[in-house]
C-alpha cells in the first residue's frame, strides 16, 4: 500500500513539475519576448494552471500561443493578451479588481494572484458555474463570482482600482464601468473598431475627466446582453 502512494505520489509531483516547465516556456517565449516586464505579472502567468482552466480536450495544447474554445461559443484569450491586459491595469497587492466576462476563469485567476480581491461577473451560467467550481478546486478564495448582465457592473462593491473586460463592447464603453471605477483607475476594453478586428483602448480616469488612448488591434468575442437589457 506505501509503495502504491509512494508511485502515485510521485507520478503527481512529476505532472505537475512537467506543465511546470510548459508555463515558464510560454512566459519566456510568448510573453517576456514580446515585451511584457512587470514581474508580478509574470509570476503570475506562471503559477496559474491554465490546463486545468480549459475543456480537457484542450489541455495539451492549453500553454500554445493561442485563444481555445471554451464552450457556448466563447474561447480563452491567448496568454500573451492576459499578460498585457493585466499589466496594462497596473495591479499592485492590496487592489479591488472588478472583472466582466469570467469564461474560463483564467484572468480572474491571473488578477487574483496579485491584487486583494476579484470581483467577476459572467452571464453564461453554464460557463459562470463552471469556472466557479475550478477556481474553488484550485484555491483561489479571493475570487467572487456572480452570474449576470455585466453592463452595469457591480454597484454594491465599487468603486473598484481596475476594470478589466474580457469581451468587445459594440458602441462604447459602458457608462456604469466608468462610473464605478475609482478616481486615478484603469480600465482596458476591448472596443468595436467597425471591422473584423477590435481595439483594445485603456481608459483612465482623473476627476470628472477620462482619457482613453488605444493600445492595439485584437480579436474579442462580442458584449453579451441579456435581453431584459436588450429592449
Amino acid at each position: 500500500m506505501l509503495k502504491f502512494l509512494l508511485v502515485i505520489s510521485w507520478f503527481l509531483f512529476f505532472q505537475s513539475d512537467e506543465r511546470q516547465a510548459e508555463r515558464d516556456k510560454m512566459v519566456e517565449e510568448q510573453i517576456e519576448a514580446r515585451g511584457i516586464k512587470n514581474k508580478e505579472v509574470l509570476r503570475a502567468m506562471r503559477a496559474v494552471h491554465r490546463h486545468q482552466l480549459v475543456p480537457e480536450e484542450y489541455r495539451r495544447v492549453a500553454y500554445q500561443d493561442s485563444p481555445l474554445p471554451i464552450g457556448n461559443e466563447q474561447t480563452i484569450s491567448q496568454p500573451y493578451i492576459v499578460a498585457l491586459m493585466t499589466e496594462l491595469i497596473q495591479p499592485e497587492n492590496g487592489m479591488k479588481i472588478l472583472e466582466i466576462g469570467t469564461g474560463s476563469g483564467y484572468q480572474a485567476a491571473v488578477l487574483a494572484e496579485i491584487v486583494d480581491q476579484v470581483y467577476t461577473l459572467e452571464i453564461i451560467p453554464e460557463l459562470g458555474q463552471r469556472a466557479e467550481k475550478d477556481l474553488r478546486k484550485l484555491g483561489y478564495d479571493n475570487i467572487h463570482l456572480r452570474i449576470a448582465d455585466g453592463y452595469n457592473g457591480w454597484e454594491e462593491h465599487a468603486p473598484f482600482d481596475a476594470i478589466v473586460v474580457t469581451a468587445a463592447a459594440k458602441d462604447d464603453i459602458p457608462p456604469a464601468l466608468i462610473r464605478q471605477l475609482k478616481d486615478g483607475g484603469k480600465m482596458i476594453i476591448p472596443v468595436d473598431a467597425g471591422g473584423p478586428s477590435h481595439e483594445l483602448v485603456l481608459v483612465e480616469k482623473k476627476g470628472d475627466a477620462i482619457r482613453q488612448s488605444n493600445v492595439l488591434p485584437v480579436r474579442f468575442v462580442p458584449f453579451t446582453r441579456s435581453d431584459e437589457n436588450d429592449k
